[in-house]
């Protein structure tokens, strides 16, 4: 008899928000090891108008995979002015205060809080029609743990809680998150008691939740990995190389990112000489989540210095963009709790990787002993600059046999072999207790 997985993610194809991609492999993982599964996300309409879509990733779901869409009745995603209340439109400081207080009455979290009766009600009802063996929720928001603690609770269903990030610990400044919010801590602290496994991105996460709280030997590191789409991540050597160089970024630029040192030690490479003019640092992606900020300023005028802004790019299709790199910029925002999705993808190509953060990052210890990896010493854009400098000359001496090597090395992060081990543990879990 197929295992049944319910599976909650408020991030969920068609969404482009970065977790959607841990979420889409790791259905589609349970899946292809012969699980039925069924989904727990949001209207589309969501994406549509708050964070945005790429329709491709919906035909990236796996045959029989069935999805619900549960309305949260969410105000803070609603953009058009039309379908606010007087109320809100008149009194807006008012209204945020009495609308915080319609989440937290459910749960401890801002803007997610009042989802929480109806996945409750959504997953009841479809243990109901088909016995859920299995559930696992994927943070943030962290609501999304909720439907399996509710499972659990009342039917017996052991539950996973898989953090993307953290809940009470901020990566960037290792500080605690939250600590004004009535009853969070504790919400925190027995739905990890309650939990038959708990996964993280990384091992210092890991490691600060097994100090915080009981219950470590059920806590497991799995990496985001790096999935295939249709286009292989793995690119041959650019044979138009010696035409001068492509540095390429993918990702969302948050404020976060150091795109303001990175625009600037680009500048100073070039007047050097150590990266020619006639290379170009082309960058795909977003700014920020709706073309604003710190990344948006620091980009403005820049394309006379050889830097080309292209945007978003297809997820399905993205090997086609890497194809046409010559080096990959690793830029990332400071915190030793940091790594981020992209590092694994980066390393499946082969590309030689200059990182462009700070050295303390998680990152730092996935990538120092890849082929053709380089660090920066500092932000400081001097610093930078004589990365991307050792870089330029790693990418344009790189052979067809180095690159293959790097490949190698790098495909020890595909998201199958992150995933494998989790889900054979929780079948023998879930067949154990049939």
């Amino acid at each position: 008899m197929r295992p049944h997985l319910l599976y909650t993610a408020w991030s969920f194809p068609p969404s482009r928000a970065g977790g959607v991609y841990r979420a889409l492999a790791t259905v589609n993982a349970f899946a292809a090891d012969g699980w039925d599964v069924t989904v727990l996300t949001v209207p589309r309409e969501i994406f549509e108008s708050s964070t945005g879509v790429d329709d491709s990733l919906e035909q990236q779901v796996a045959p029989g995979v069935r999805v619900l869409r549960v309305d949260p009745r969410s105000t803070a995603h609603i953009s058009d002015l039309h379908r606010w209340s007087r109320f809100r439109a008149r009194n807006i400081e008012l209204w945020r205060g009495v609308d915080r207080l319609r989440d937290l009455r459910h749960f401890p979290e801002l803007t997610y809080g009042r989802w929480k009766p109806r996945l409750e009600k959504a997953a009841a009802q479809v243990h109901t029609s088909h016995p859920v063996d299995l559930a696992i929720g994927t943070a943030n928001p962290n609501v999304d743990f909720t439907s399996g603690a509710y499972l659990s609770h009342r039917f017996g269903v052991p539950y996973v809680m898989d953090y993307r990030d953290a809940w009470g610990l901020d990566v960037f400044s290792g500080e605690a998150l939250g600590t004004w919010i009535p009853g969070r801590a504790r919400v925190e602290r027995r739905l990890l008691g309650g939990a038959a496994e708990v996964w993280f991105v990384n091992e210092p996460i890991r490691a600060w939740h097994a100090q915080t709280f009981a219950g470590a030997e059920r806590m497991h590191v799995v990496a985001n990995g790096y999935d295939e789409y249709e286009v292989p991540l793995a690119s041959p050597v650019r044979a138009e190389r010696d035409g001068g160089l492509r540095f390429g970024y993918i990702g969302t630029m948050s404020d976060q990112v150091p795109v303001a040192p990175l625009v600037q030690a680009w500048r100073l490479a070039r007047e050097r000489g150590t990266v020619t003019r006639s290379s170009q640092l082309v960058i795909h992606g977003y700014v920020g989540h709706y073309g604003t900020g710190v990344a948006a300023d620091a980009l403005a005028g820049a394309e006379s210095e050889g830097v080309v802004f292209r945007g978003p790019v297809s997820k399905s299709r993205i090997g086609e963009v890497y194809a046409g790199f010559d080096a990959l910029v690793l830029a990332l925002g400071t915190g030793r709790y940091v790594t981020s999705g992209k590092v694994y993808e980066y390393l499946a190509t082969g590309i030689p990787i200059v990182s462009v953060h700070d050295p303390g990052n998680a990152a730092t210890g996935v990538v120092r002993d890849a082929p053709g990896w380089v660090g920066t010493r500092s932000l400081d854009p001097s610093d930078i600059a004589d990365a991307l400098s050792e870089t330029a000359a790693t990418a344009a001496a790189q052979t067809p046999a180095e690159r293959a090597e790097a490949q190698r090395w790098g495909a020890q992060y595909a998201r199958h072999a992150q995933l494998t081990p989790r889900i054979a543990s929780l079948r023998r879990l879930v067949e154990g207790r049939q």
